[in-house]
């Protein structure tokens, strides 16, 4: 596709993206707000904190599969009817057991969403080149998106009733929330479907499991590879607040220590496309995980939070390249009639990790230290980029293959 043609559309599905991804993120942000109010424990509200990623496991492969055979307006219309449902029922009645189902639809309806705008999206793009552009702009809406729903869900629950954190002002945050979904189909309603593989046809009736994809010796390697980088940054942020509890620090600056590895990671992303032809994803990806091992390393030894927010930084800008970079990889080695399947693949492998991750690394830094858990999965990091640098080999096996 043309660079002019593509970029225009490519604005068009971030700016959809960002207000659904907005629903989830502004929900996730007052939903628990509103429960500790009305006195619910930590536990109920980590509970309710779960809900937001269950869907998401659960419905990741269905999901793909779906967008495999009916592209990108279906499901997104489907994903923009379930999360204002949420939403609306959090204005309606907000009591816990409502709430725990706004999770689940709000989670999941970003889900699916978003599984089928990266596939389409895939589709769009011509090349290796033009996959690394479209995937490093397009990973930029989350992390817009993770700022104006909190920020506008906090405006409104400080403002919107007759006193700072009212119920009023907590329902006028949900409808809100209820609204932004119908922005993005406005923003959507005209785009173009993607032409369906021929593939998907000749195959419509046959029993192929998701996991299969995983026989795939590239691909298995490219997962592994994910699941580090996800597991360290869901490490991360676990262990930061941890170690400056450890030392001292107030809230604001441990607050500071991650929205420096918020903004590192958002702004290397905006970067990336600009650099896009000259990056090659094994290097990247390889070289992300030995600056992360590096700075596993070291950021216990930061003796303030001045060097532990340089280490946020430069940990920042490393992750932050790894995502775009994994799903241009992805949709050059995945058959194109399966591209939703693998999409919904790793986002189930990502989304379970940011559940159990901290569970076992909480208890595990009950034994061992929060520094020692940095040293343990920076050593694990270090040692699985044999993967990412070996995935050269594979992506030059699967091109000549092609290519015949």
């Amino acid at each position: 596709m043309p660079i002019k043609t593509l970029g225009a559309q490519l604005f068009q599905l971030i700016s959809a993206q960002l207000f659904l991804h907005a629903t989830m993120a502004g929900t996730r942000m007052a939903a628990p707000l509103l429960m500790l109010r009305e006195g619910y424990s930590p536990a109920a509200v980590g509970v309710l904190l779960a809900f937001f990623g269950l869907t998401q496991v659960a419905l990741a492969i269905p999901a793909g599969r779906y967008a495999d055979r009916h592209g990108l307006l279906k499901p997104v219309r489907l994903s923009i009817m379930a999360a204002s449902l949420g939403a609306a029922l959090a204005v309606v009645w907000p009591i816990y057991p409502v709430l725990c189902l706004t999770a689940l639809l709000c989670g999941g309806s970003a889900g699916c969403a978003v599984i089928a705008l990266q596939r389409h999206v895939g589709r769009m793009a011509a090349g290796g080149a033009q996959l690394r552009q479209v995937f490093s702009w397009l990973s930029i809406g989350p992390a817009v998106s993770n700022v104006v729903g909190p920020v506008a869900v906090g405006l409104l629950i400080d403002h919107a009733g007759p006193a700072p954190g009212s119920l009023l002002g907590y329902q006028a945050a949900f409808a809100l929330m209820a609204l932004f979904p119908w922005l993005t189909w406005l923003l959507l309603r005209r785009v173009q479907e993607a032409p369906t593989s021929p593939a998907v046809k000749s195959e419509a009736g046959a029993s192929l499991r998701a996991w299969d994809l995983l026989k795939d010796r590239c691909f298995a390697k490219l997962m592994l590879v994910n699941w580090f980088v996800s597991s360290s940054w869901d490490v991360h942020l676990l262990i930061v607040p941890l170690i400056g509890v450890e030392r001292g620090m107030n809230a604001s600056a441990i607050g500071a220590i991650l929205g420096g590895f918020a903004l590192a990671a958002a702004g290397i992303r905006v970067l990336m496309p600009l650099m896009a032809e000259h990056l090659q994803e094994w290097a990247v990806i390889a070289g992300a995980m030995l600056v992360t091992s590096a700075v596993f390393a070291v950021y216990p030894l930061m003796p303030g939070a001045w060097g532990m927010g340089a280490c946020s930084v430069v940990l920042g800008m490393a992750l932050g390249v790894v995502q775009p970079m994994v799903m241009s990889t992805l949709h050059q080695i995945t058959p194109p009639h399966r591209h939703g399947e693998a999409l919904g693949l790793r986002m189930m492998a990502v989304t379970a990790s940011g559940v159990a991750v901290p569970v076992l690394f909480g208890s595990v830094s009950a034994v061992i230290g929060s520094a020692g858990v940095f040293w343990v999965v920076g050593a694990a990091v270090g040692l699985g980029s044999r993967s990412a640098w070996s995935l050269r080999q594979a992506l030059a096996e699967r091109k000549a293959a092609q290519s015949l």
